[in-house]
C-alpha cells in the first residue's frame, strides 16, 4: 500500500482580508496548526507574535478586558496568530479592540471547538471577521490519479481521511489513531467545556446516530436508546454538531403538503470517526452497512467540495409521507440536483412525486464507478 499524498486547496493568504480577523475552525488534528505554521514561515518580513491558548500571560492580558493593556500588547506586531484561541477568556472582545485600533494588522485565531470559540467571538466580532473551516481532506485534495483513488475507496469508507490516518499505512495503527481521536472528541473537549455531565451518555448518543446514518432520526428514540431524556439527547446532538463530529441535514420542502421537512438526518464528518464510535473496522465484504457508509461518504465529500470552492450550496434529503424519497438534494442558487447514492448499480429514476413537483431539477445516481465525476 502506498502512502496517500494530499495538499490543502484552502490557504490563509487568500482568506485574509483587510480590517478583518481570520478565524480558522475545525475539529482536532485536522491540520489547523500545520496550516498556520506553514503560513507563518512565509512571513519572515513581518514582526510576528505566535502563541497558544494555554499561554498564561496571554490569557491574563485578554481576561483583564482592559483596552490599554490589550493594545499595548498588540502594538509592536504586524501579525498576531493565536492557536487554540478558545481557551482564552474574552478573546472575541480583545480581538475586536485590536482590529478596531489597528486595522492594518493581520490577526489569526484558530480553534478546535466551534461551540466555545464561536460563542466567544460571534457577537464581539460581528462584521469584523471571516472564517475558514478545515475538514478532513477531500477527494479533490488527494494528489493521486483517479485509478489510485478508486483503488483505495474501501479505506476511505472504513478509515476516513484525517491527515494522521492517511499518513499511516498500518491498519492497526489507523484504528488506534481513530480511537484516540474519538476519545479526545467525546471526552476531553466536552469535559473541558463543562457542557457534559455524563460522558457515557454522550457516547451512547453518538453511537445511536452512528447506527442511524442515512435514516431520519427521532430524538425521542435516541433518548430511549441512550437511557436519557429528550432534552438531554437534543442538547448532546447539538453539542456533537458544534464539535465537528456530526452534521445535521434537514428535509427539503417548498411547502408542499405531502413533503416531510421537519425531521433530520445526521451524518458524520468523517467515516473513520463514525466507525470508531461503534468500534467497527471490518472490511466491506464483512459489513452490512455499506449503503450507510457510501451515503455518508458522498454527502460529506460534496459538502467539503462546496466549502473549498465557496459555492454556498445547501444540502437536504427529500421524502414524502407516502414514502417516496431521495438521498441528497443539492440546491445551488435555486437550481436543484437530486442525487441517489448506490454503492453498486446505476439503474434508477427519480420518484414520480419529485419529477412532478420539481420538473426543472436534474437527477443522477452516484455509484462506485462514477462518483469521482462529481467529487473532483
Amino acid at each position: 500500500m502506498y502512502l496517500m499524498k494530499f495538499k490543502r486547496k484552502q490557504d490563509i493568504v487568500t482568506a485574509l482580508e483587510p480590517k478583518r480577523v481570520l478565524v480558522i475552525y475545525g475539529p482536532r488534528r485536522v491540520g489547523k496548526t500545520t496550516l498556520l505554521s506553514e503560513y507563518l514561515t512565509t512571513q519572515s518580513d513581518k514582526k510576528t507574535f505566535f502563541s497558544t491558548g494555554d499561554d498564561v500571560q496571554l490569557r491574563n492580558i485578554f481576561q483583564s478586558e482592559e483596552r490599554s493593556k490589550i493594545l499595548d500588547f498588540a502594538r509592536p506586531y504586524d501579525l498576531i496568530a493565536i492557536d487554540e484561541a478558545q481557551f482564552i477568556p474574552s478573546i472575541g472582545l480583545g480581538a475586536k479592540m485590536m482590529i478596531d485600533a489597528f486595522p492594518e494588522k493581520n490577526i489569526i485565531l484558530t480553534g478546535s471547538s466551534s461551540l466555545d470559540l464561536s460563542n466567544k467571538i460571534g457577537e464581539p466580532l460581528t462584521g469584523r471577521h471571516f472564517t475558514l473551516t478545515l475538514m478532513p481532506f477531500s477527494q479533490g485534495e488527494m494528489k493521486h490519479s483517479r485509478f489510485e483513488l478508486e483503488s483505495d475507496i474501501e479505506r476511505f469508507l472504513v478509515y476516513g481521511s484525517y491527515p494522521e490516518v492517511l499518513n499511516e499505512p498500518d491498519l492497526d495503527r489507523k484504528r488506534k489513531i481513530l480511537g484516540e481521536l474519538v476519545s479526545s472528541y467525546l471526552f476531553k473537549d466536552a469535559l473541558a467545556l463543562e457542557a457534559v455531565r455524563s460522558p457515557d451518555t454522550l457516547l451512547d448518543v453518538a453511537k445511536c446516530l452512528a447506527f442511524q446514518v442515512g435514516s431520519e432520526v427521532s430524538i425521542n428514540e435516541v433518548a430511549r436508546t441512550a437511557r436519557t431524556d429528550a432534552k438531554t439527547a437534543a442538547k448532546y446532538m447539538d453539542l456533537l454538531e458544534k464539535m465537528f463530529i456530526i452534521k445535521r441535514v434537514r428535509g427539503f420542502s417548498r411547502n408542499l403538503r405531502n413533503e416531510i421537512s421537519k425531521k433530520a438526518k445526521y451524518y458524520f464528518l468523517d467515516n473513520g470517526v463514525r466507525n470508531a464510535v461503534i468500534s467497527q473496522f471490518n472490511p466491506l465484504a464483512l459489513r452490512n452497512d455499506i449503503g450507510a457508509l457510501w451515503e455518508n461518504f458522498i454527502i460529506i465529500e460534496l459538502m467539503k467540495k462546496s466549502g473549498i470552492e465557496d459555492t454556498f450550496d445547501t444540502y437536504y434529503f427529500w421524502r414524502t409521507h407516502a414514502g417516496q424519497e431521495i438521498d441528497i438534494i443539492k440546491e445551488s442558487n435555486g437550481a436543484l440536483v437530486a442525487i441517489e447514492c448506490k454503492w453498486s448499480g446505476n439503474q434508477s429514476s427519480p420518484p414520480s412525486a419529485w419529477s412532478e413537483s420539481y420538473p426543472s431539477s436534474s437527477f443522477r445516481v452516484v455509484n462506485r464507478k462514477n462518483y469521482l465525476d462529481i467529487l473532483l
